[in-house]
């Protein structure tokens, strides 16, 4: 028997696919839009909601029992800042340059509505390992996403992943600009991660039908 029951693979798998955060429940679209203009800062974004939504989960399902309903959303807002001023300090000793890039995006995951949705939704009404799972799974959807939409905009804006130039030199003409390739400025622009994300999300029903809203 595996670690994981069918229920709680179901957990970590449909945010990744059929129940993604951003694509199909439309939530946390302002950090895919403000930060994805380059790779590196979308994973650290990916990897810093999955810490907080993780953990975050964990500590609200801890709690649960003795949270009075009345002052729940104040309690889940201290827990959320308490762990991004965790994520916050680490970036600030660890990569200072990368901190002052995201600056206040990071500051920003603390009102990010899929992690209160999910203490709302999932971590007040279960146990600890299943809103872990439940944390990870939505945290890892809205991550996937962000890496796509930032590989693609890095990629196509600028010729370059991670800072590092994978098309070619565009100032001394070499690789794929010796043949009249040029870099579109309109993909490091913040609407043209809204288009990515549209294009993602015409994909993904396309794929299955299921998940096309009836007018």
């Amino acid at each position: 028997m595996g670690l994981l029951s069918k229920k709680d693979r179901k957990l970590i798998m449909d945010p990744l696919t059929d129940d993604n955060p951003i694509t199909i429940q439309v939530l946390g679209i302002c950090s895919a839009l403000a930060i994805t203009a380059q790779l590196k800062p979308s994973i650290v974004m990916a990897v810093s909601v999955i810490f907080v939504l993780g953990l975050g989960n964990v500590v609200i399902s801890l709690m649960r029992n003795i949270i009075p309903s009345k002052i729940r959303i104040i309690v889940q807002l201290i827990v959320v800042a308490t762990l991004v001023i965790i994520v916050d300090q680490v970036l600030k000793a660890f990569a200072y340059e990368l901190s002052k890039e995201l600056s206040v995006f990071i500051g920003l995951i603390i009102t990010n509505c899929i992690i209160m949705g999910r203490f709302e939704a999932f971590a007040l009404g279960n146990g600890p390992w299943r809103s872990f799972l439940d944390g990870i799974g939505n945290a890892l959807g809205y991550g996937v996403i962000l890496i796509i939409v930032g590989f693609f905009r890095e990629l196509l804006g600028s010729g370059t992943l991670f800072g590092f130039k994978v098309l070619g030199d565009p100032i001394a003409k070499t690789g794929l600009y010796a043949i009249g390739y040029e870099n579109n400025g309109f993909m490091v622009l913040p609407p043209m991660a809204l288009i990515v994300v549209g294009i993602i999300i015409w994909v993904q029903r396309s794929r299955n039908t299921e998940l096309i809203e009836e007018n």
